[in-house]
């Protein structure tokens, strides 16, 4: 069915309103039928370009409507509706409305047809997922949503700068290609990365998907950085730095991920990893290579929220998700169980599962273009990503040593989202043409030639035979129970040292400076006064000389970018 005249973003934004007002199966009902209807509005969406606002001098188009924002509209209405129908049991007025406003901010910024529409719904998508990381409720959920906020608004800052600075040399807010010898593109490039979690840049990922509640992550793994994914797409394919950038993501995560006891952090980095054959096939630029990165984004959308779904419903049962406090589950959590190992196969590109039938894509665009060493990484990283979470996740989890955990299924609503998901999982990986015909170009690939399909057995028999070889000599990294942080100790212990220092000598300087601007200099303009006039807290000290800096600093940009 479709419906014509409506922006499906503010179906889901009115939906948010109505949630917040509703409570108990009157709230449930409003959040499954908002991406239904939604949905109906996309296809009633008229190619080209549609809602077009003149605001001064701007011209914003609301919806840009082709082959690749229309896969991605549809992968965010399916993805909200399997993480909506997972979260039905809770209670969470919080994260339900934060999570609809997520939803509808991730589709406005890929129907987005230019720049400053794009900004808008960016900033949007960095708002509302923060109130999704604060309504996990954990002890340290404030904290890390606060870091996780502070990349998502670096991020707005670097694209509204690099939007200014290309607007400015006289160029099109049209959103389209990007060349980045223009001015402003490398500020843009930046701004995707970071939430497409880039090298050096990555660690929110892995510092926030943990810390959200079980059905909160489910949400958070679908929307944000598939969306810098699609703006990647959109703007920047052929871009040859984007093939050493992904190459990089892909191999770099497999051993911390090897190391690490959390096993929704492992997802976490598993994510970077999966989202780095993205980047390559950007990178590539060949119709083949952004068809199998879009099909990969789509993909993993799908198997990484199953997997997050099992790793949810394993917390929501047993309170754990450290593989040493888990183990023998198998016997008590059979469904749970089995729908995981499915999306372990479809993340390892088992054939006949979905990530087989989109990975082989981007490794066939490297080959067509000569780049065997990039093949070979590419290699490397498939084998890495089925020790991981091929293997790693399901056998902690479920078949490990029995820790005596009391274990039952997590409730049927759950249970229905991980069965849809591991059903798509297993029909893409079947029927590939149900995807392949939506892709933005019509190119013919078959994945299941003898081929592919032996090197891919093969690849997945001796990785798999290297993980026993290495766990019976005891050889294979220990589980250690503690946290481990990469690059995510610089930006760390240098959040700690500049608190220190805005609570040390600057807050002496600022206070001095508010007393003598604030008090000392009007009181001698005023002449002698009552005790206590012109008195200003400590508060307002600290306060206003920042608040003054910062718009000294705003004005500083403008001037220089306008004048």
């Amino acid at each position: 069915m479709a419906i014509e005249g409506f922006h499906p973003s503010f179906v889901f934004l009115i939906g948010a309103v109505v949630a917040a007002l509703t409570r108990g199966k009157m709230r449930s009902l409003v959040m499954v039928a908002t991406p239904i209807i939604s949905f109906a509005f996309l296809r009633g969406l008229p190619l080209g370009d549609s809602f077009v606002f003149e605001i001064a001098q701007w011209t914003l188009t609301f919806s840009h409507r082709d082959e690749l924002s229309w896969l991605f509209g549809l992968l965010f209405h399916l993805a909200a509706l399997l993480a909506v129908i997972y979260s039905l049991h809770t209670r969470n007025r919080m994260e339900q409305v934060s999570a609809l406003v997520y939803a509808a901010s991730a589709i406005g910024a890929v129907l987005a047809g230019d720049l400053l529409t794009l900004f808008i719904w960016w900033e949007m998508l960095a708002l509302s997922s923060t109130f999704v990381v604060f309504a996990g409720r954990q002890r340290r959920s404030m904290a890390i949503g606060l870091r996780y906020f502070a990349f998502q608004i670096v991020s707005g800052l670097c694209l509204l700068t690099g939007i200014l600075l290309y607007s400015n040399s006289g160029m099109s807010l049209e959103l389209g290609r990007l060349d980045l010898t223009t001015p402003g593109t490398m500020w843009i490039l930046l701004a995707f990365g970071i939430k497409a979690g880039f090298p050096l840049v990555h660690t929110w990922i892995v510092d926030t998907y943990p810390a959200a509640s079980a059905t909160g992550t489910v949400f958070l793994c679908a929307f944000t950085t598939k969306t810098a994914v699609y703006a990647l797409a959109r703007c920047f394919p052929g871009t040859e730095e984007l093939i050493i950038i992904g190459a990089v993501m892909t191999c770099f995560p497999i051993f911390y991920a090897i190391i690490e006891n959390d096993l929704r952090k492992v997802l976490s980095y598993s994510m970077i990893n999966q989202i780095g054959f993205m980047v390559v096939g950007i990178g590539l630029g060949t119709e083949l290579a952004i068809n199998g990165a879009v099909a990969h984004a789509f993909n993993d959308v799908l198997f990484k929220g199953l997997l997050f779904m099992s790793m949810g419903a394993v917390l929501h049962v047993t309170g754990k998700s450290r593989g040493t406090d888990l183990g023998g589950l198998w016997k008590k959590m059979p469904w749970t169980t089995g729908l995981c190992i499915v999306g372990a196969a479809s993340i390892s590109a088992v054939p006949l599962f979905s990530g087989f039938v989109s990975k082989s894509m981007v490794m066939a665009a490297a080959v067509e273009q000569g780049h065997t060493w990039l093949w070979l990484i590419l290699l490397f990283a498939s084998a890495g990503v089925l020790e991981h979470a091929g293997i790693k996740i399901p056998y902690f989890a479920f078949f490990a040593h029995d820790r005596g955990l009391e274990g039952r299924e997590p409730p049927r609503n759950m249970l229905l989202a991980m069965l849809l998901g591991a059903g798509l999982c297993i029909l893409i990986g079947c029927r590939p043409d149900l995807l392949y015909s939506m892709l933005p170009y019509n190119v013919s690939f078959e994945p299941f030639t003898t081929t592919h399909v032996l090197i891919q057995i093969q690849l997945l028999l001796f990785a798999s035979m290297a993980v026993v070889v290495l766990m019976k000599t005891g050889t294979y990294p220990p589980e250690l129970v503690k946290e481990n942080l990469d690059v995510d100790v610089i930006p760390r212990l240098g959040g700690r040292a500049l608190l220190g220092w805005l609570r040390g000598t600057f807050a002496q300087v600022t206070t001095r400076l508010s007393i003598t601007v604030l008090e000392r200099i009007p009181a001698a303009i005023a002449g002698p006064r009552g005790p206590g006039q012109w008195q200003l807290s400590s508060n307002w000290r600290l306060v206003l000389p920042g608040l003054l800096l910062v718009m000294a600093l705003l004005a500083f940009l403008i001037a220089n970018l306008y004048g």
